[in-house]
């Protein structure tokens, strides 16, 4: 067995100790997922082959859900464990089979099987999905084996949508399948998945047959097969990466390959990229870009900045990752084997040097040095001439020089401290001796290296050298030195004061470069988390054109699209205003998804610079900025300052539209339902009571003189009761569309409750004649602050709505009575009662708990309408089953006034 190399100078991540902690240290249950690449390859018979070895080992395992799909061996399989019960549910006049979850909890065993990990459960379930099933009975501490076919994956759902022609409608998160704790690939080739389904081991014939046309062609399954494998191998390789940072194992460990290619502000460095990038598609693997950030980073001119920004940018382009991160070792080679070792990475691509034998033997070279240190790492080294025609591209925008005006008040203060440190080795010389004068003036100059940089210490080098030759070395007051040992003395001091100084000045600088991203990492971050709490499109576009205007001191405006017109949306400061030729050059960059405007190389006469915001999915608007200077606009660090800011913000815009998008959807869709749901009550209940008026009317005019006087009296009761349902109907529909306009507004006042009932008795008595009704009002009833027409129409509908749905010769109760603060009324009958999960449902629009032979037709607006009048007179309304027999009740709880209850209190 291979041992693993652990580095002793490696520490683990931290990351990765965190959360293999967090995985020990939970109290969830562990979840292991059988994928396949197709349906039929086995993955429920491997997991149930795996659940009977578990339990012959003696560990608790039962069935939640398997589906066999009447396969024998399957459910032979499946007989020799303990089944869960599984949960029946009524669902369009069928019973439906689900897992029964509380059931499976309560059982509480070690492993549950859990079969069809993306199955849609039916309505009335805890969950929508199957997969939420799952994840609570992780919660619980409870194992779950289950399984899942590739086309399900989320992620892939376009994917196999392209490749099959059919879209799978029910999917699973990646987070599901990455947070699993195993994946097992059942893998199966293509031919013999097309026999057992030829053999009617998957399908029966007839869907076999179709199958075989269409979803299982040795081309679909093949390619089907090669998405299981690679994100199997993704799932596994990630989990290895984790592995290795958490226990130090110094990689690589060659599973998978993984590409780093180091770049510079050298110009063949696109033509690396590239090459990398052919690289990483022939091999299949992944690659990043990576850029050293040294003390000599800090030096480049603009031009270099650019040319290395715009080489990260083209390796994002193309796939790869984009890191720069800050040297900590001596030499860069070693933080590109750290990074190597610690991001398992097997190859490193880098270019030939093209510096002089001479510098590479002072100063080193990289590529050496990574070759030497690279161990089981393979080192592509990319020669010049193959990379010479491959020049980066061209910027399209200027970038402003940095303004870095000659400041001589350092070099002043240099020499300042300089002649300070004099006079103190003058003062310590005649105690201490001249050995001790030399530290005093290295102190100065150390002090100057640290407070002003490079160029203040190399002077504040060459006048304490001068001080120490002219004051303390004999012959002193001279800059002559007759003494060997003291030429030596000069000489070594001076090279001494020069490499104190070089360390101490590069130490300064990488402080100061390390404390620019800190706070350039704190900005973002903190604009990050103001995006993150804006809900809005208005309030995401102000904070954005704000953040943008704060840190790069411009003036902002953000144009998005409308009606096929780029229009502005928001700016800073607000008031600002565009022009013909702005305008001309934001359309421009719209339409051609590239800069334009000031600094670029098109329409460069515009007042403002335009730039695209873009996102993975595309040009989503485009952000315009001027200020008052002339020429170009940003400095390169702004530049690539102001591209995160604009990732962030397009990021941002994007998933304000999204939702806006989805709500729009959602609004269609509802439209649609209310609007089938309103045709299917119109073209039924309403034509059902037209119907009986016409055939009652015709029938007397036809055989006015056949029918007798009895006849009559019944067709004009059937007439009339038919006109009065239909004018029922056709007001629930008046009041539902005034409740959803907000044009009812309750004209309230202080009535009796008893008064209202028997009013509501009356008009309903058509209605309860084949009913009892049994009346009970409590004594002490407070008068109420009511609309006496809205409440009689809700009391109405309530008896209406127990009518329906109870036999007759039934109890239909009224009962009322006073708790603290309110008065209930209670509306109850002898009915079938309803279905627990439809509780609240009953009071959708159009909504029916039950229908059957016996319960009379009905638009579904009666119990919608009677809580959005209980509402507007701020009561509340509540669907339950009775507890002393069948049958559903439906309570009202409306406030006391407060002046009826002070006069309650008083009295």
């Amino acid at each position: 067995m291979v041992r693993e190399r652990r580095d002793p100078e490696q520490r683990p991540s931290p990351e990765a100790l965190l959360e293999a902690a967090r995985r020990e240290e939970s109290a969830s249950g562990k979840l292991k997922i059988f994928v396949g690449a197709a349906p039929g390859v086995g993955k429920t018979y491997e997991m149930l082959q795996s659940a009977h070895a578990r339990h012959k080992a003696g560990i608790d395992v039962v069935v939640g859900f398997v589906e066999t799909h009447g396969r024998a061996e399957t459910e032979a399989l499946v007989r020799g464990l303990e089944v869960v019960p599984r949960k029946r549910l009524d669902y369009r006049g069928q019973t439906v089979e689900e897992m029964d979850l509380d059931a499976v909890i309560a059982r509480r065993p070690k492993i549950a099987l859990v079969d069809e990990l993306a199955h849609t459960n039916a309505p009335g379930s805890r969950h929508p999905k199957r997969y939420l099933d799952v994840e609570e009975l992780l919660s619980h501490g409870i194992d779950v084996y289950t399984a899942v076919n590739i086309q399900h994956i989320e992620s892939l759902n376009d994917v196999v949508a392209q490749i099959t022609h059919v879209r799978v409608r029910e999917t699973v998160p990646d987070s599901v399948f990455d947070r699993a704790d195993a994946i097992e690939l059942i893998d199966l080739t293509p031919d013999d998945l097309i026999q057992r389904l030829k053999e009617g081991k998957v399908y029966v014939p007839k869907q076999a047959e179709r199958a075989l046309e269409h979803y299982f062609s040795p081309g679909n399954l093949t390619a089907l097969r090669e998405l299981a494998l690679r994100r199997t191998a993704e799932r596994v390789d990630e989990q290895l990466l984790t592995h290795m940072q958490a226990n130090a194992i110094a990689g690589p460990w060659a599973a998978g390959e993984r590409i780093l290619v180091c770049v510079s502000e050298d110009p063949r460095a696109a033509g690396l990229v590239r090459y990398t990038k052919r690289l990483a598609d022939r091999l299949h693997a992944p690659f990043t870009a990576i850029s050293i950030e040294t003390r000599r980073s800090l030096q480049l001119s603009d031009e270099e900045r650019d040319r290395l920004a715009d080489t990260l940018r083209l390796a994002e382009s193309l796939g790869g990752e984009a890191l720069t991160i800050p040297a900590v070792g001596r030499r860069i080679a070693d933080d590109l084997i750290n990074f190597a070792q610690a991001n398992n990475v097997t190859q490193i691509v880098i270019g030939k040097s093209t510096r002089s034998r001479w510098f590479e033997m002072t100063r080193g070279s990289v590529v050496h040095d990574l070759v030497r240190r690279a161990g089981n790492i393979s080192v592509h080294v990319i020669p010049g001439d193959e990379l010479s025609a491959e020049a980066v591209p061209k910027t399209a925008v200027q970038t402003a020089a940095r303004s870095e005006p000659f400041n001589p008040l350092p070099y002043l203060k240099a020499l300042g401290i300089v002649l300070v440190g004099l006079g103190a080795a003058e003062l310590i010389q005649p105690y201490f001796g001249i050995e001790n004068v030399d530290l005093v003036l290295l102190t100065s100059v150390v002090a100057v290296a640290v407070r002003y940089g490079l160029w203040p210490s190399l002077l504040a080098t060459v006048a304490a050298s001068l001080c120490y030759n002219f004051f303390f070395i004999p012959p002193i007051y001279t800059f002559t030195i007759t003494d060997p040992t003291n030429v030596a003395a000069f000489v070594l001091f001076t090279v001494v004061a020069m490499l104190v100084s070089n360390v101490a000045a590069r130490v300064r600088t990488q402080a100061d470069a390390a404390i620019g991203r800190i706070r350039m990492t704190e900005q973002l971050y903190a604009f990050s988390r103001k995006l993150a709490g804006t809900a809005t499109l208005d309030d995401v576009l102000w904070a954005t054109a704000y953040q943008i205007a704060l840190m790069l001191k411009v003036r902002v405006v953000l144009l998005l699209p409308e009606e096929g017109l780029l229009m502005v949306k928001s700016g800073y400061p607000p008031e600002d205003e565009l022009d013909q030729a702005d305008l001309a050059a934001a359309n421009w960059a719209w339409s051609n998804d590239r800069p334009a405007g000031r600094g670029s190389d098109t329409l460069p006469g515009a007042k403002r610079l335009f730039l695209p915001m873009r996102t993975g999915r595309g040009l989503i608007g485009v952000i315009g900025m001027d200020n008052d200077r002339t020429g170009p606009l940003l400095t390169p660090d702004q530049r690539r300052l102001l591209d995160a800011l604009v990732d962030q913000g397009a990021l941002a815009i994007e998933r304000v539209l999204l939702v806006e998008d989805m709500d729009r959807v959602k609004r269609t869709v509802e439209s649609e339902r209310l609007r089938s749901a309103l045709l299917t009550s119109i073209s039924h209940d309403l034509k059902t009571p037209l119907a009986s008026v016409l055939g009652a009317a015709s029938t007397m005019r036809d055989l006015a003189g056949a029918l007798s006087d009895t006849e009559k009296r019944d067709l004009l009761a059937t007439v009339i009761d038919e006109s009065e349902r239909l004018n029922r109907f056709i007001a629930n529909l008046l009041d539902m569309t005034k409740l959803e306009s907000g044009a009812i507004v309750p004209n309230t006042a202080l009535h009796d409750l008893g008064e209202i009932i028997g009013s509501a008795l009356r008009r309903a008595s058509k209605i309860l004649t084949a009913h009892k009704v049994e009346l009970v009002l409590a004594a002490d009833l407070p008068m109420l602050q009511l609309d006496a027409v809205l409440f009689e129409q809700v009391l109405f509908n309530l008896l209406d709505n127990a009518a329906k749905y109870s036999l007759a010769d039934t109890t239909i109760s009224i009962r009322s009575r006073r708790e603290r603060d309110q008065v209930v009324v209670e509306v109850a009958d002898e009915g079938e009662g309803i279905p627990p999960h439809e509780l609240e449902s009953v009071f959708d629009k159009f909504y029916r708990a039950q229908k059957g032979d016996h319960v009379r037709p009905g638009t579904g607006l009666g119990l919608a309408i009677s809580r959005g009048f209980v509402e507007a007179m701020r009561g509340t309304i509540s669907a339950a089953n009775r507890n002393d027999r069948s049958g559903a009740i439906l309570t009202i709880r409306l406030p006391v006034p407060a002046q009826t209850h002070a006069l309650d209190t008083a009295a």
